[in-house]
């Protein structure tokens, strides 16, 4: 007889660590962008593992890529490498910054975006070598769950239990320039950033701030980090979300560069994967041998993986797609009754509410076979694999109506409107 999801979930209790709470089901298999629960029960997955399956569920080029690979070698120690891995290297050198990344940029390949960040947190304090002590960051801020990454996280809840964490860490008002201008000095080893804060609700940087951020760093000798773990690999609509922000003051037209990206989640499209780029020779040869490491970084199943991303991601016109499908989804939501507003951009939106029911709406949505989730209590997040058609999105505006109704929203005052990053 096979087990119920009730009964896998009383296994799961029974097993697992409480660290994630009671999993809502037990999904034992994916097509595209669905899933089934052990249940029989299909969904829509519109939040792909947290903006992780980019290709969706069981992809035939992951799933050969990922076969051959098993196939001919899973592992080497970090004492030698796989062609997969430098592969994997350089496609990075040439999607992180239009036109290929300057001479000198350096990959190091991690396990997951937390390493990643553990990994610029590192370079960070390299950078500063004792003279530059202060690292700012942004109230709102979520860069993963080790002490390092946990030092750049804001939210208290996730952070007071460990302390002390690493020290001089600064958080910063959201997209308030002038107390960026103020707390910047000669003293600031970086300043990092997510392009769009995901965990805090899906919120852009503000029109402007990351030029200026990106000045203000560069007069000051601070890197610049950008976290692009969850708005990364064409997640917006663009390989990386800051491609699509350009500097006012440089003509419109020049996308900015930062000193450090980072990179996970969609990366692998469901491997574990996560990637530190350092752009130039000057954050590219900080850390040297001995200085860093990991056992699985450069895995050569998750690289086979993560160049079959980037390369159905290319052949099918992924990042387009992406593009538009994201407007068409942000337009319809922004029209339902009871939707403030839409933030976000590409596959990566938020449906902020007129009232904090997000967590009811999400679990009328599960019962009625869709995945999202109530990222604040008054927004909903929605970051679907890439390969998500617009037929698929539109059921999703068809069904929010009454799961708003459910949650208690039934009167409300009117239509929101879509708000992008710019």
């Amino acid at each position: 007889m096979t087990d119920t999801g009730q009964d896998w979930t009383e296994r799961y209790r029974r097993a697992v660590m409480n660290t994630f709470g009671t999993p809502q089901r037990v999904l034992v298999r994916g097509e595209g962008a669905y899933v089934w629960d052990a249940d029989g029960a299909r969904y829509l997955d519109l939040l792909g593992g947290i903006a992780v399956n980019a290709l969706g569920h069981a992809h035939p080029a992951l799933v050969q890529a990922v076969t051959e690979q098993l196939g001919a070698v899973g592992h080497v120690s970090n004492f030698f490498t796989t062609p997969a891995h430098v592969r994997l290297a350089e496609r990075l050198l040439e999607i992180v910054t239009p036109g290929g990344a300057p001479d000198g940029s350096r990959v190091f390949l991690a396990n997951s975006g937390t390493e990643a960040n553990e990994a610029a947190f590192k370079l960070v304090r390299r950078h500063g070598d004792g003279t530059r002590p202060r690292v700012l960051a942004l109230e709102g801020a979520f860069h993963g769950r080790t002490m390092g990454a946990l030092a750049l996280t804001h939210k208290a809840a996730y952070r007071e239990p460990f302390a002390p964490l690493p020290g001089g860490v600064e958080f910063l008002p959201f997209g308030d320039v002038a107390a960026l201008a103020d707390a910047m000095d000669d003293d600031v080893a970086a300043l990092v950033l997510e392009p769009i804060q995901g965990e805090a609700g899906v919120r852009p940087l503000p029109a402007g701030y990351l030029a200026a951020a990106r000045r203000l760093t560069a007069d000051h000798g601070a890197l610049l980090v950008l976290d692009e773990v969850q708005t990364g690999m064409g997640r917006t609509g663009t390989w990386m979300a800051h491609h699509g922000i350009v500097d006012p003051d440089g003509g419109g037209t020049s996308p900015v560069v930062p000193d450090v990206v980072t990179l996970a989640k969609s990366l692998g499209g469901g491997m574990p994967i996560g990637a530190a780029i350092a752009l130039g020779g000057r954050a590219g040869g900080l850390l040297g041998p001995g200085q860093h490491g990991t056992t699985f970084g450069g895995n050569p199943v998750s690289a086979a993986a993560a160049l079959a991303v980037i390369e159905t991601i290319e052949r099918d016109g992924l990042l387009h797609h992406a593009a538009v499908t994201g407007k068409a989804l942000a337009d319809a939501l922004a029209g339902v009754p009871g939707v403030r507003t839409v933030r976000g951009s590409g596959l990566l939106l938020a449906a902020e509410l007129e009232a904090p029911v997000a967590k009811e709406a999400a679990a009328a949505l599960l019962d009625a076979g869709f995945i999202v989730n109530p990222v604040a209590p008054d927004a909903l997040r929605v970051a679907p694999p890439l390969i998500l058609t617009q037929e698929q999105a539109a059921t999703l505006v068809d069904a929010l109506p009454a799961a708003l109704a459910t949650a208690g929203l039934r009167t409300p005052p009117g239509a929101g409107r879509a708000e992008e990053t710019p």
